[in-house]
């Protein structure tokens, strides 16, 4: 086979979720097949990423580009000039080329827009309203990253459930056990704190739950007689003055610390130094901090909803994230139950083991061939 690969997001979106996978998958598909021949499109200057077999090449996109997802690159004329057997778009179909020379698949992480149209960006939903049903009524196949997604596009697009290929996501290598005095010494050097923290780490979106979260904690210092923060790591979207406002009525601003955007080589210390990670998302296709926490050896409790319990299993102390109480109960067991503790840190290990990206690319490498063979 060979494959086209557009590499944009490895580069440029780099430490976000679309990056993190795009950058992963290139890496273990190079990692793992000297059998197919593969075709990078990326940036200029941006060939010493990976380091390439001789099946890889590279095809800089260097005209009309504007670093934006939202603006097609001038992919279709590289893809006149280059025979491939199949072009593989990672983020969600933005940028596919609109004259189709070869099959097309993309892979498509979720449905928020359709699922829950409240919580995306007016540019966004335009885009997944418009544009989207186009992209992938002119796709050969899909990648998805879980079957809950799976059954959300066959549900929002009536795509065909043999053209819908699912492969799990992973953590990066840099997640891992660290010494807690070593993290909590780089996080008190850096960021001049020194408490014991529960810990949630994504988006600043509303389908994220940080009011539901924060109303929880609040509870929380009622009945935990301990000091304690809650840290919320992100970068502060438009959401950010909502989530201010509300530690600021319940009187707990000062206990409520949001570092903003945590540089990669950073994360793995937030993880491993915190108490407990809390993620409870509304929605969510995949959601990949939970498998991070997890793999840093970190107690989790996550959602009950949507994909979460197919892809924490059982290594996640589960909540209803419609329930406030229900957080709260869950982030006070946790703080006293060191047997509970334990064996979440245990199974959330194994499972984080169970989820790696030579899994994810092996899955990939089979879509491409049943997608062109079909």
């Amino acid at each position: 086979m060979k494959i086209g690969i557009d590499g944009r997001a490895a580069n440029w979106y780099r430490g976000t979720g679309i990056g993190t996978y795009t950058y992963q998958l290139i890496k273990h598909i190079n990692r793992i097949d000297s059998a197919n021949d593969y075709m990078i499109f990326m940036p200029n200057n941006c060939n010493n990423m990976i380091d390439f077999n001789k099946n890889f090449s590279i095809a800089e996109i260097t005209k009309n580009m504007k670093n934006n997802f939202w603006d097609e690159v001038n992919i279709p004329n590289i893809l006149k000039d280059k025979y491939i057997d199949l072009y593989h778009v990672p983020q969600n179909g933005i940028g596919i080329p609109e004259n189709k020379k070869c099959a097309f698949a993309i892979t498509l992480h979720d449905v928020i827009p359709y699922k829950m149209p409240e919580t995306s960006s007016e540019r966004y939903l335009k885009l997944f309203n418009e544009t989207l049903p186009n992209v992938i009524s002119n796709c050969d196949g899909i990648i998805t990253v879980s079957n809950y997604s799976k059954n959300d596009i066959i549900e929002a697009f009536n795509f065909p459930k043999d053209k819908i290929f699912v492969t799990y996501l992973a953590s990066e290598d840099i997640y891992a056990p660290i010494d807690k005095c070593i993290c909590k010494n780089l996080i008190k050097e850096h960021y001049s704190i020194s408490e014991d923290y529960i810990l949630y780490v994504g988006g600043f979106s509303p389908r994220k739950n940080i009011i539901g979260l924060i109303e929880a904690f609040s509870i929380l210092l009622n009945l935990y007689k301990s000091d304690i923060k809650l840290i919320i790591a992100g970068k502060q979207g438009k959401s950010y003055a909502l989530y201010k406002k509300r530690c600021e009525e319940l009187h707990i601003e000062d206990k409520v610390i949001f570092p903003g955007f945590i540089p990669l080589e950073h994360l793995p210390y937030f993880y491993n130094g915190c108490e407990a990670f809390v993620y409870p998302s509304f929605y969510e296709g995949f959601g990949l901090p939970p498998v991070e926490a997890m793999a840093c050896g970190v107690p989790v409790i996550a959602s009950n909803t949507t994909s979460i319990p197919e892809v924490v299993d059982d290594a996640a102390l589960l909540i209803d994230p419609y329930n406030i109480d229900d957080i709260c109960a869950s982030m006070y067991r946790i703080l006293l139950d060191k047997k509970l503790r334990d064996s979440l840190v245990l199974k959330g290990l194994v499972r984080s083991s169970e989820l790696n990206w030579d899994k994810t690319a092996k899955g990939t490498i089979i879509a491409y061939n049943k997608i062109i063979n079909s």
